[in-house]
C-alpha cells in the first residue's frame, strides 16, 4: 500500500503562462516561488505548504476549450477565509463566478475560472 502524506502540488496546462500568472497572482493573490530551469515555460505558485504548477504543453489535449464555469468539469479547490470578500474582488475585477452557499458539502462554495478555462473552487466553511 502505498502512505499517501498530502496533496504536494497541482499542474495545470495554459497557453499563455505570463497571462496565467498574472491572473494567479493578481486576481488570487497567490506567490510566485522558485522554479528550477525547465526546457518548457512555466510558474510556480506557493498555496499555503502546497504549490500549484502552470505548464505549457503544445500536445496536451487536456485544455477545457471553454471558460464557462461548470461545478461538475475537473477543478482544484482552495479554502478561503471570506467568501462575501472574495465575491466583491472577483466583481470588482470583472471575473464572472457561480456562488453556492448552501452546498450539500456543508461549504460556500465560488466556482472561477482561469484565462484558460481550468476551474477553480474557491470554498468556505457555510454561513450560519
Amino acid at each position: 500500500m502505498i502512505e499517501i502524506e498530502y496533496v504536494q502540488h497541482v499542474a495545470l496546462v495554459v497557453t499563455d503562462v505570463e497571462r496565467a500568472s498574472i491572473f494567479y497572482e493578481q486576481v488570487l493573490g497567490l506567490q510566485p516561488i522558485p522554479r528550477p530551469n525547465f526546457d518548457f515555460p512555466g510558474a510556480w505558485f506557493a498555496i499555503g505548504h502546497q504549490q500549484l504548477h502552470l505548464l505549457t504543453n503544445v500536445s496536451s489535449k487536456t485544455l477545457r476549450g471553454t471558460t464557462d464555469i461548470d461545478t461538475r468539469d475537473g477543478h482544484f479547490a482552495m479554502r478561503i477565509a471570506n467568501p462575501q470578500a472574495a465575491m466583491a474582488h472577483l466583481s470588482a475585477r470583472g471575473i464572472p463566478f457561480k456562488a453556492n452557499p448552501n452546498s450539500v458539502t456543508g461549504w460556500f462554495q465560488i466556482f472561477i475560472c482561469d484565462p484558460d478555462g481550468n476551474v477553480i473552487e474557491l470554498n468556505a466553511p457555510a454561513m450560519a
